[in-house]
């Protein structure tokens, strides 16, 4: 078809009031356009601009009108630069500047962060609490922000630092609620994937995500929530005062190859499509496994199918995989094959560096991914594969599908994103998002200030709750020292379950200082005994757990590939290294934390005090700056050699994270090479993304 029949068949889904349909004809056109190096015509630019996809429009070969509108849509989007919106989001940045409250459901390629950044520019907000659901995307988010608003922002990643007179706060929830008592008035809450405070899309995490909701909220003057694929909101106390807007506009084009069809549920006809599919594809091709098992399998097939490439970037990677972790694990022998693996276990730094290798030319061709490629970062390719139909053990719904296959295509790069289906797909269904107060939160609802928004059943339930803790503690202690301390657990339940078993038997908790001792052998039974207050939920026995504490002591000490040679006695390998350090930097830190708290109530004995542990535990055993430097995309690694040049004393106690990228800012990319003699190949790769996600990017003159 020519392009001014097609323009042609465009025109008239326009005149019949179908935008959509209109819209996805025009996007195939421009991708012809694209791939055939063609140049718009006027006729081209005016549908366009009918559609509302303005940032498309061609000035050069536009007529006035249109360069017009190309000119009017142009907004600040922070360090002086413009950038043109298209109509809708240009529609929610009007109503953001006029202090309206939204509650946003738009696709993954609506290009939501235009709309932040142009806001932050315009209207110049004190103090900005981004929310977002992993650490990943706090990095991601970081990075872009901190390059545009950093001279005038500072811009707060980590939970000990001190505001500063204008600040942009970004984190979990897990770490929001840490400033609830440290920042008075927040001007505008963002919270990103808000669709994650229901328990049906992350029973585990929705209560951290309400609580943060709740008590930021209260300080909040504008509230600017943002999920994809959500048809309806339900009437609920978390987006009282907000406006529901549901959009469905797209800027690329989902073309999907329904193979299932052909391979009949075959796994060799399965495995046989993907390899033609990455064989044949040029451009990147995000998998998706559907479990940590399917992740296993797919690599064992690509690494048995696929001859190695001599790509330099990658060949080092390789070998630093080999030296930093091991030679033998399935991520190594992948990036050789130019393919990576994306988890939720990974090391922040390890995730980080593979996703900027997926986004250049010569890095990495294709990711194998659970579903954290969709909450983790905000990467797209031309080409997903669904290999399977699960998440985990249950089958993938319809929300998580479509939020996965909006990872094909991006804005300016690939107008159509190739969709290949290799299972089933579930069924399309409209998604209601019910946002509830759950019992495990209401230990920290006050039943007076929420009387509207609960049910008698929960007052009943909140002040059953105060009265036991009243019995356990004594009247009035829980309420003190829960206003004076951060509870990490949003389990309510829980809090009540320490506190029971430690004023049961007090004596058999003072154990608790043994905790503090620089012997590891001295730990065992507290562990034992704290790790039992939560059963089942550590993915390991008890005692491979205790073992797996005692061993990770030594972290900054010994280096990775010497940790797994002592792990190896307890059965637990490279991945399950990730998986505990995890649970343990996070889970059981918490555990920890609110022990000790609780502890000091019930024992009244101010000698016991756990908090150095916990400290150390939470971050993994390594130099506080050092752990958080990896979520700014530096590894331990690269730090200890740092440290071992005796450039930065990485384990000064006073040291933050803000004064030590301050310190390697001034020593500078340069100085560092140039001081530290065994930075490799790679080394230096990953210390040049360090410093370009930390510098400051000059503002334009526009």
């Amino acid at each position: 078809m020519d392009t001014f029949s097609a323009c042609q068949v465009v025109n008239n889904l326009l005149a019949a009031g179908n935008e959509d349909d209109a819209r996805n004809e025009l996007i195939k056109i421009l991708d012809r356009h694209e791939k055939e190096k063609r140049p718009y015509n006027v006729l081209l630019n005016h549908l366009i601009r009918e559609t509302g996809l303005y940032p498309y429009l061609d000035i050069n070969s536009a007529d006035w009108q249109d360069r017009f509108v190309y000119e009017s849509f142009k907004v600040d989007v922070g360090a002086g630069k413009k950038a043109t919106l298209h109509r809708e989001q240009s529609s929610l940045l009007k109503r953001l500047l006029s202090g309206e409250s939204l509650a946003v459901s738009a696709p993954t390629s609506f290009g939501k962060s235009f709309v932040i950044d142009a806001f932050i520019a315009i209207k110049k907000p004190t103090n900005i609490v981004i929310v977002v659901p992993t650490l990943a995307l706090t990095d991601e988010t970081r990075r872009r922000l901190h390059k545009k608003f950093s001279g005038s922002y500072k811009i707060i990643t980590t939970t000990d630092e001190e505001l500063g007179e204008k600040n942009i706060l970004i984190f979990p929830q897990e770490r929001a609620i840490h400033y609830e008592n440290k920042i008075d008035q927040i001007d505008i809450l963002i919270i990103d994937e808000f669709y994650k405070a229901s328990p049906k899309f992350d029973k585990e995490r929705s209560p951290a995500l309400l609580k943060a909701i709740l008590k930021l909220g209260a300080k909040s003057r504008q509230k600017y929530f943002l999920a994809p694929n959500i048809s309806r909101l339900q009437e609920n106390p978390f987006t009282e005062g907000m406006s529901f807007v549901a959009l469905n506009f797209n800027t690329v084009f989902l073309e999907k190859h329904e193979l299932y069809k052909k391979i009949r549920g075959s796994e060799v006809a399965k495995s046989g499509t993907l390899l033609n599919i990455l064989r044949n594809s040029s451009g990147k091709t995000l998998i998706y496994a559907g479990t940590y098992s399917n992740i296993e399998r797919l690599s064992t097939l690509l690494i048995d199918s696929f001859d190695v490439p001599a790509g330099k970037i990658l060949h080092h990677f390789e070998k630093w995989l080999t030296q930093n972790y091991a030679k033998n694990w399935n991520l190594t022998k992948l990036v050789k094959r130019s393919t990576g693996i994306h988890n939720g276990q990974l090391h922040r730094s390890l995730t980080q560096i593979q996703v900027k290798l997926f986004e250049e030319k010569e890095g990495l061709k294709n990711i194998i991914s659970t579903s954290s490629i969709i909450e983790g970062v905000n990467t797209s390719a031309e080409n997903v594969v669904i290999w399977s139909n699960k998440k985990g053990r249950p089958l993938l719904d319809d929300f998580t599908y479509r939020n996965i296959i909006g990872r094909g295509g991006r804005m300016f790069k690939h107008f159509i994103g190739k969709i290949y289906i290799l299972e089933a797909p579930p069924a399309p269904k409209d998604t209601q998002l019910d946002l509830a107060l759950p019992d495990e939160l209401l230990g920290d609802i006050d039943e007076v200030e929420f009387k509207e928004s609960l049910t008698p059943e929960q007052i009943a339930k909140i002040i059953q709750y105060k009265n036991e803790m009243a019995d356990i503690l004594g009247p009035g202690t829980f309420e003190s020292i829960k206003e004076g301390s951060n509870f990490q657990s949003s389990d309510s339940f829980l809090l009540r379950k320490i506190a029971y078993e430690i004023k049961k038997d007090p004596l058999s908790w003072r154990g608790l200082s043994y905790l503090n001792s620089a012997n590891p052998e001295s730990w065992d039974r507290m562990l034992y005994k704290i790790i039992n207050l939560q059963p089942g939920g550590w993915e390991i026995e008890y005692g491979k757990f205790v073992a797996f504490i005692k061993i990770l002591s030594h972290n900054w000490e010994e280096n990775i590939p010497t940790l797994l040679r002592r792990l190896d006695a307890h059965d637990i390998g490279i991945d399950m290294l990730f998986k505990l350090e995890r649970n343990s930097a996070y889970k059981l830190a918490s555990l920890l934390n609110d022990v000790n708290i609780i502890q000091r109530a019930v024992l009244k004995d101010k000698t016991i005090d756990i908090s150095p542990f916990v400290a150390k535990i939470s971050k993994a055993f390594l130099p506080s700056c050092v752990y958080q430097l990896e979520e700014y995309g530096l590894p331990r690694m690269i730090s200890k050699k740092i440290h071992k040049a005796k450039i930065l004393d990485f384990t000064a106690p006073s040291l933050t994270v803000h004064q030590a990228i301050a310190s390697l800012i001034r020593i500078g990319e340069l100085g560092i090479t140039r001081q530290v003699a065994d930075l490799d190949y790679f080394d230096k790769y990953i210390l040049s993304y360090f410093f370009e996600g930390v510098s400051v990017e000059k503002p334009a003159n526009v």
